[in-house]
């Protein structure tokens, strides 16, 4: 249920201009009645992401992000729907009703609340404490690993005293009960001893979430103890396997793809190199929630693991996740250092990009580090391996290309015969192996020519919608032919319902509005792709005409289609196909 009523989400909608606020992120360029600029979505070098202020919509025409200004704020400021709202309502004018949160809801957000607050203030005792007298282990410590001020206060790192309570001391100063300083992660609460801190002696570094607000810390033993590195419990606003050490920083970077690290050190010495793509998870191996985080930001991802064994293990455990995500992955080779952070202070910045510019394509690095079980010095086990590399091909590859074109790189490059690596190929793919990424029944090709035909009229169904949108004086001229029956079930019929309702009814469609139908992400994508979808360059009036009744074409059909295959009565049948037979004849003129 909404917190707040239709008329006043309208309201606030209405007296925004998306333009205006979309432009305190993105720099826009007006051309013709739009405004293009850079997406902020995903990296780009060309415009392709769209501010339309007539429809009070945005969408991008390389990732497909879109919506309405509510939209906008939730994805990028990774705001909930009220948090965008009531952003908004101040800002144009429009006061929100008061609504009286449950208890249990009213508890939960004032806790947080409280949280976000102690992680802030604990930040800041920390970040002052390295710059004082207690600091100076700490201090020194940073500035051997060659760290400089800037970077210090870029990263806000800190540290703790050599006490084992003052930061609980501090904070209870501050007002702060037993009860959410023990939930924080900060403070134990201890029976014997009383509140003493979680970390103490140690080096800090913030954990920010995407929106820049402490969530937790990690810290760096000063001298002896166990364990080296510690990081915060999780929280009501931590949670390990979906937080990223630097993101907030490298979701703002220009470079198309990031780079993964292991750990602190290695993230922050690579953004101080002008790498201010680099992000690490925290203290935990990838999960799918980190890559799920990754995947809203890039499409391409390096590793920069470790060296050692450890490393090269992490790396061979989170290609396949990352790849599940639809995440392409390449490897940075380290050697003969350890870890980035090694590799930059020993070779700097310029060589470590010649080594992102040769990195290692995924699939050859499995590859690679399954020859380092056998003993390619004896021929049984070198014959073994090479039967592996053929299972691995067959099973990671669908398509008869992509087999081929690795069979033949992973031949040339681990002294394989070609022709008997591909005749081994052809043996398993005969024999019934199939790949990972098709294990059901249906055939990869016909699954390509159902999609391909889907994905054609779900282009039509678009096509349609924006037509109507962008041109009222084409309703009259077709509403005789087409319902939203007609349309695909789910979002596509709802928008549908809603658009010739609108006309039916003579008032003007409300795009921005129809998007607040949907909560979902996806579903709020898929309504704007479905008014802001073109069909190249329509010149004339004439090849608009044609090509509107095409598609008028296309889409009654496959509605006659599927009421077929659906045993819809007979009645129904034999007027879709008169309807069919009427369009068919129709002069339709622009």
């Amino acid at each position: 249920m909404p917190f707040y009523s239709d008329d006043i989400i309208e309201e606030v909608r209405s007296r925004t201009d998306i333009v205006d606020v979309i432009s305190q992120y993105v720099n826009l360029q007006k051309k013709g009645s739009q405004y293009f600029g850079l997406c902020p979505f995903h990296n780009e070098k060309t415009g392709s992401f769209s501010v339309s202020p007539q429809k009070q919509m945005y969408y991008c025409f390389g990732c497909g992000a879109g919506g309405n200004v509510f939209s906008f704020l939730m994805a990028y400021e990774n705001m909930t729907f009220k948090e965008a709202v009531e952003e908004l309502a101040p800002k144009c004018g429009v006061t929100l009703p008061q609504r009286e949160m449950t208890y249990q809801e009213r508890a939960r957000a004032d806790k947080r609340s409280r949280l976000f607050e102690i992680n802030k203030e604990a930040a800041a005792y920390y970040f002052k404490m390295l710059r004082s007298d207690a600091g100076t282990k700490a201090m020194e410590y940073f500035t051997n690993r060659q760290l400089t001020h800037d970077t210090l206060h870029k990263f806000g790192l800190g540290c703790t005293s050599k006490y084992s309570d003052s930061l609980y001391k501090y904070l209870r100063s501050k007002g702060y009960e037993d009860e959410i300083l023990k939930d924080s992660g900060l403070v134990t609460i201890d029976e014997k001893r009383g509140g003493h801190d979680k970390f103490w002696n140690r080096a800090m570094f913030p954990i920010f979430d995407a929106n820049g607000k402490v969530v937790a810390f990690g810290g760096r033993v000063m001298g002896e103890g166990e364990p080296k590195y510690l990081n915060s419990p999780e929280t009501e606003i931590f949670n390990k396997s979906k937080t990223l050490f630097g993101l907030y920083f490298a979701r703002k970077t220009r470079r198309e793809q990031f780079i993964l690290c292991e750990g602190y050190m290695d993230v922050i010495s690579l953004h101080q190199a002008g790498f201010d793509n680099a992000v690490a998870s925290l203290g935990t191996a990838l999960t799918e929630g980190h890559a799920g985080m990754l995947k809203r930001y890039v499409k391409d991802v390096y590793l920069s693991y470790d060296s050692d064994g450890a490393g090269q293990k992490a790396a061979l455990r989170a290609i396949p996740i990352l790849k599940n995500a639809g995440i392409s992955c390449r490897i940075i080779n380290m050697s003969p250092y350890k870890d980035p952070d090694e590799f930059i202070k020993a070779l700097g910045a310029e060589e470590y990009e010649k080594r992102i510019q040769n990195a290692e394509n995924s699939f050859m690095y499995q590859v690679r580090m399954a020859e380092k079980n056998y003993d390619m010095t004896d021929p049984e086990k070198k014959s073994d391996f090479q039967k592996h590399v053929a299972h691995m091909i067959v099973s990671e590859f669908s398509t008869q290309l992509e087999r081929e074109n690795y069979t033949e790189s992973v031949a040339a490059r681990f002294n394989i015969p070609k022709d008997a690596l591909k005749k081994y190929i052809i043996e398993l793919g005969q024999s019934g192996i199939t790949t990972s990424r098709d294990r059901n029944t249906e055939s990869k090709e016909a699954k390509l020519q159902k999609n391909r035909a889907d994905d054609g009229m779900k282009m039509s169904q678009r096509l349609l919608l924006t037509w109507l949108v962008e041109d009222a004086s084409i309703y009259p001229k077709i509403n005789t032919y087409i319902s939203a029956n007609d349309f695909e079930d789910g979002v596509y019929k709802t928008v549908a319902t809603e658009v010739l309702l609108a006309y039916e009814q003579g008032t003007a469609v409300d795009t921005a509005k129809i998007v607040d139908m949907f909560m979902e992400d996806e579903d709020r994508k898929t309504v704007a792709a479905l008014f802001n979808t073109t069909v190249g360059e329509l010149t004339n009036s004439m090849d608009r005409s044609k090509a509107l009744k095409e598609t008028l074409l296309r889409i009654k059909k496959n509605s006659l289609e599927q009421a077929q295959k659906h045993g819809s009565d007979l009645k129904s049948l034999v007027e879709g196909k008169k309807t069919l037979q009427r369009l068919e004849r129709l002069e339709i003129s622009l």
